[in-house]
């Protein structure tokens, strides 16, 4: 199985590379090196999961202990941890600053010359991109070579007696399925579905309810002047739903069986992603990075067969907005009767009426029947249509339940995707994706495509500062290299110590008219005064120690435990503050406050504006 040739790393004295799509393994120097016993390749495997990414403690201890953690857990894993650091090589300063200490966790920084996953992710990312620009060949190959850094056994096969590491190792093959599914789609359409056959038969096989691999093949089978074959993919699809599910098949495969039958043209796939009728998306944006996680749970979710309701939450300026209308793009085949856009708030930043939003719908999607008259009876005929109906609904910038209710799909096979600064905790059952900010790679990687990447070089050090100066919040590093853009003549090391001070921070991070300050005064706004007031005294706590616990809160608030536990709680519904990743109690748990957010709530109270 070919490898990317690894890369020599700070602090280690031969080349490094690690690779979980398989059984875990690392070689140095073309040998391969031993990792240790099974708890320690347990800690190495979540870590190298959650690549440049802190990784709480509590779930470290979970992996290695699930049921009851002995005593010194924690110093076993400081153990396991230095073990870890040891396979970076002899150097003991090198090796520490690869994996840190970081937000009561470890985080461990590698490059994707290092990791297959990684590696996998660029190459899948680097093929999509080809392909929307019409270069199918290009992202055959592109996905070809992703692929090709799987290996014969299932990722993490050796470690999925965990429950933690299982989760991860499905997590990547359901990655997996779905570049092949972008691989075949191209072959199929660059006139090579005979390529293609054989491998998506056996991945049918393995996932006979999945509906886009069914297309690929039905269609693979159909340009190979297999015609008999693919009729009878189709019916034995068809007995399985109806016997599995009670249902029919969509109408986008119907549409296809219809091709195969010779009563419309076959040269595309029903899974490609040609426009849909009904669609209203806004432009997406070229130059989207990452979220390639986010990405799939999107897929998972709203483009299974019973549909589904995603709410993305996160601060103002995490890329929500982007994200969602990249996952509706990307679903175009899953959706026939069609892909609707509608933004939940006015101009001002005032919440929509439902009513507005219903009628608009209504509109959008063409449902017969008055809106204004009786909005009871408009939205009977919207769920109506829903129901029977497979469509995906985007509704943009939520402000609270109230507004989308009555909105969402209730049954059939339509799919919402919701996205808000708060967590919208009201709507059940949703499902929930929380927006992180960007990865300290990907934040480089978007300033880079602005700026140049020749002018990061000069100066990667200051790039770096710049981008953790932003907290990596995808608008604000946008917004930056937009501006550094403009003003070529700025040294980055310049630019970089602005950002630092904290006075002038978010004066600087303007460009033309888009401004981050705008942005997070329009979420300020959103608060009720005392949540603005209890927002203002715990970003000062959590300025000068990085964070706060519940200790720290309760004296910046001057209350007991229950009510600094409720006010932050409260806090955590508007998405002003975030929590740890894992399950950890009140008393033990770091909070956070975004860095922008933290200046612009200390702004404020500095003029009184709370």
């Amino acid at each position: 199985m070919p490898r990317p040739a690894p890369v020599r790393s700070p602090g280690s004295t031969g080349p490094v590379y690690f690779s979980l799509l398989g059984p875990l393994s690392a070689v140095a120097g073309g040998s391969p090196l031993p990792l240790g016993p099974r708890k320690q390749r347990l800690v190495l495997a979540t870590l190298l999961s959650r690549p440049n990414t802190p990784v709480p403690v509590d779930v470290l201890t979970d992996v290695v202990w699930p049921e009851d953690p002995p005593r010194t857990a924690r110093k076993n894993l400081q153990v396991y941890v230095s073990a870890a650091r040891a396979l970076f090589g002899a150097a003991e300063e090198g090796a520490r600053e690869r994996l840190v200490h970081d937000c009561g966790g470890y985080r461990l920084r590698i490059a994707e010359g290092e990791l297959d996953t990684l590696r996998f992710g660029a190459l899948a990312r680097a093929g999509r991109a080809a392909g929307e620009r019409g270069d199918l060949r290009g992202a055959a190959r592109l996905l070809r070579e992703a692929l090709d850094l799987w290996g014969e056994r299932p990722p993490l096969h050796d470690l999925r007696d965990s429950a933690g590491v299982a989760e991860e190792a499905e997590r990547l093959e359901a990655r997996c399925l779905t570049v092949y599914e972008d691989w075949a789609e191209a072959e199929i359409e660059t006139g090579r579905a005979a390529v293609t056959v054989d491998g998506l038969r056996d991945l049918v096989e393995r996932h006979p309810l999945r509906e886009r691999l069914r297309a690929a093949w039905m269609n693979a089978l159909h340009q190979s002047g297999r015609q008999a074959e693919a009729l009878a993919a189709y019916d034995d699809y068809r007995q399985l739903l109806a016997r599995e599910l009670g249902l029919d098949p969509s109408a986008a495969m119907t549409a296809l069986y219809g091709k195969v039958l010779g009563r419309g043209p076959a040269s595309r796939p029903a899974g490609a992603r040609a426009a849909v009728l009904g669609a209203s998306l806004p432009a997406h944006a070229r130059d989207f990075t990452g979220r390639e996680d986010e990405l799939a749970r999107l897929r998972e979710v709203c483009g299974g067969e019973e549909g589904g309701v995603l709410v993305v939450t996160g601060p103002a300026g995490s890329g929500k907005s982007a994200l969602a209308v990249r996952a509706a793009r990307l679903l175009a085949d899953r959706f026939p009767d069609g892909r609707v856009h509608v933004r939940a708030r006015r101009d001002d930043g005032a919440a929509r009426a439902r009513n507005d939003m219903l009628e608009e719908l209504v509109r959008l999607c063409g449902v017969s029947g008055p809106v204004r008259p009786d909005p009871a009876q408009a939205e009977n005929a919207w769920q109506d249509w829903l129901s029977g109906h497979r469509a995906l609904v985007v509704l943009d910038d939520v402000a609270d339940e109230a507004s989308v209710r009555g909105l969402l799909p209730r049954s059939g096979a339509s799919s919402a995707v919701l996205t808000a600064r708060g967590q919208l905790a009201g709507l059940a059952p949703v499902h929930r994706i929380a927006l992180d900010p960007f990865s300290e790679e990907e934040a480089l990687e978007v300033l880079g495509r602005l700026t140049g990447p020749d002018r990061l070089r000069t100066d990667p050090v200051a790039a770096l500062r710049i981008v953790r100066a932003c907290g990596c919040l995808p608008l604000a590093v946008t917004v930056s290299g937009m501006r550094l853009a403009v003003l070529r003549h700025l040294p980055l090391a310049e630019y970089a110590a602005r950002l630092d001070d904290p006075a002038v921070a978010l004066d600087e991070l303007v460009a033309g008219d888009v401004s981050v300050r705008s942005r997070i005064a329009a979420g300020w706004q959103d608060l009720g005064a005392s949540h603005r007031r209890a927002l203002a005294r715990l970003a000062g706590a959590a300025w000068e120690e990085g964070g706060f616990t519940l200790d720290g809160a309760m004296a910046a608030l001057g209350c007991d435990a229950r009510e600094a536990i409720r006010a932050v709680e409260a806090l955590i519904d508007t998405g002003a503050v975030t929590s740890p990743a894992g399950e950890v109690t009140a008393h033990a748990a770091l909070y956070e406050v975004p860095r922008l957010l933290c200046l612009y709530a200390r702004e404020s109270a500095g003029r009184g504006g709370v």
